[in-house]
């Protein structure tokens, strides 16, 4: 019997017996696990009236756009993968888009070069993250429609109008979006965040009293009654064109007209004997989530420990070969026809590049090379599963925390800053991590690049493992190290997703890890090998569900680095 088995079924049996020594969620109905326990309730609810994975999805995140403003959004974009219960699987892209007015050097200074300005949180950022041309077409609302209009079996309506109610009557303000309000009152540059969590009386919600937001309850209402058109068509449209005239920003009615999501085939890999699906690009997760794993896939990972130093070194030097690749060739694929994702992608290539990896010392990271050298924060997650065998993976973003802190006051929505994805600099790449390349450089409409890797595994055609983070570029490796935990290590998925994480994208070459999770003989054994280590206090916050076929059972864990995320089933 494998070591992988033997975890399986010690773990399977503290479920079965009700031991609760970490903070999962089992159930054997259902199961939402997002940022915040009140959209997790909303979409649970979805399914008790006989919905499935996507109507729960819909409804979950039109209940974040209310209560995670920090990144659940209308005014963003996103990823949804879903394997239904036949084990067909698709996926939906509603990434934002560049406006008709967008050029590639937009950002750029009389100079030519890439200025810097204060954001929101009062540090310094390059300009292609401030202000209103930060802005991209949002996609969620789109998104959501056309996913709900392929596969979904309760009313619109009827999945919209529980983000309505908590907007009308609001719900208790948490600890953390009080503090948000305070420090946005004190410090923000933008009126609109000054104001964003005060109530009628023109006062600070306080922590625990109920905060509404009617604007936005108004917003919601012209959605759930008119669908796509109700965000861009009509009134809500006009009043985005309206505001960025008068304030500077780009997009126009036209762009709002023109914006569709589109319906994709997913990205599919394999690892032993189970099948990933993840997106394709414009997010580059599922292309580099695949490369990796093919990686790890030639390593005798039953000799490697899990968190010795010979796993992290692997994992960055994995983590390197995946993000030259994905700063060299990965784009939108409606501008870049010739992306070679099957090459990436396939086991014959990551059997040339492992043989290249030195596990004695660390690789160097070239910006002039990419590829060539290894021949060889702010979004959120959710994921569902049903009674039915359905299953939903959903990754949306504003960017940065608050995307843009802009907005209209008679919508109630914050903006994304997603046009800061873009590389801003056209053939400039440095070591400190802008890229330059052209697959992903600004065009009219085209869709920028993302980080985004909402996956999921299925064992025999069925679903087994639904997972995904924010993070920005970690996004990728968070989810990555999550799948191989479980995958390779037999570990349950609330354990994979609370252990050690570490974070490498090739420039800047260097090594990100949890402070509180490598030992100093790991971390002082690593720079031994040349590699540069960066303590965080944490990375990712991972939302999952790992199911058990056999016993019919969910179980589902959200990340303790998330306030108000939660677990609910049924």
């Amino acid at each position: 019997m494998t070591k992988h088995r033997i975890f399986q079924i010690l773990f399977l049996c503290l479920y079965l017996t009700g031991a609760e020594a970490t903070a999962q969620v089992v159930a054997r109905n259902g199961m939402v696990v997002s940022s915040n326990k009140i959209a997790s309730e909303v979409g649970i609810e979805a399914l008790k009236k006989g919905g499935n994975a996507i109507d729960a999805s819909v409804a979950t995140a039109f209940a974040l756009a209310v209560t995670h403003p920090t990144a659940g959004n209308i005014g963003g974009g996103g990823f949804l993968v879903f394997l239904d219960s036949a084990g067909t699987a698709t996926t939906f892209d509603f990434r934002e888009k560049a406006p008709l007015k967008a050029t590639a050097d937009m950002f750029l200074d009389a100079g030519g070069e890439l200025p810097k300005g204060t954001n929101l949180f009062g540090s310094e950022s390059t300009n292609n993250h401030i202000g209103l041309k930060s802005v991209g077409v949002p996609g969620t609302v789109a998104g959501l429609y056309l996913a709900h209009q392929k596969h979904g079996v309760l009313p619109w309506a009827e999945l919209v109008q529980p983000a309505i109610d908590l907007a009308e009557k609001g719900f208790e303000m948490p600890w953390n979006l009080a503090q948000a309000g305070a420090y946005f009152a004190a410090n923000s540059p933008v009126p609109f965040l000054q104001d964003y969590f005060k109530n009628e009386a023109g006062e600070l919600t306080a922590f625990g009293a109920l905060w509404k937001q009617p604007e936005l309850a108004k917003t919601l209402i012209e959605i759930r009654d008119h669908g796509h058109d109700g965000f861009y068509k009509g009134i809500v449209a006009q009043e985005i064109a309206r505001y960025m005239k008068e304030n500077g920003g780009l997009i126009s009615l036209e762009d709002l007209q023109r914006y569709t999501a589109v319906e994709r085939k997913p990205l599919k890999g394999t690892f032993r004997d189970y099948e990933i699906y993840s997106m394709a690009p414009p997010s580059s997760g599922g292309v580099a989530l695949v490369e990796m794993m093919n990686l790890m896939e030639q390593a005798d990972l039953e000799a490697i420990e899990f968190n010795s130093t010979p796993y992290v070194h692997l994992l960055a030097e994995v983590m390197r070969r995946a993000f030259a690749d994905r700063a060299e060739h990965l784009g939108d694929p409606d501008f870049n026809v010739e992306t070679p994702i099957e090459k990436l992608t396939s086991k014959e290539f990551a059997e040339k590049r492992f043989k290249n990896i030195d596990m004695g010392r660390a690789s160097v990271s070239d910006s002039t090379k990419f590829g060539q050298l290894y021949d060889g924060s702010s979004t959120t997650h959710f994921s569902v599963a049903d009674r039915f065998g359905n299953a939903v993976s959903l990754t949306y973003t504003l960017e940065f925390p608050y995307g843009s802190g802009m907005g209209s006051e008679k919508l109630g929505f914050i903006f994304n800053n997603e046009m800061g994805d873009f590389n801003p600099k056209p053939n400039f790449t440095t070591g400190d991590g802008l890229i330059g390349t052209p697959p992903n450089i600004i065009e009219p409409e085209k869709r920028m690049l993302s980080s985004m890797t909402p996956t999921i595994v299925a064992k025999d055609g069925k679903p087994y493992l639904i997972v995904g983070s924010p993070g920005g570029k970690t996004i990728i490796n968070t989810v990555f190290q999550t799948v191989l935990k479980v995958l390779a290590y037999g570990m349950p998925v609330d354990k994979a997703i609370e252990s050690m994480k570490i974070h490498h994208q090739w420039l800047p070459d260097e090594i990100r890890y949890e402070r509180l999770l490598l030992s100093p003989d790991t971390r002082q054994a690593l720079e031994a090998m040349n590699h540069t280590l960066i303590p965080n206090n944490s990375l990712g916050e991972l939302m999952g569900i790992q199911i058990d076929a056999e016993n019919k059972i969910m179980v589902g864990a959200a990340d303790s680095s998330s306030p108000q995320g939660a677990a609910v089933g049924y």
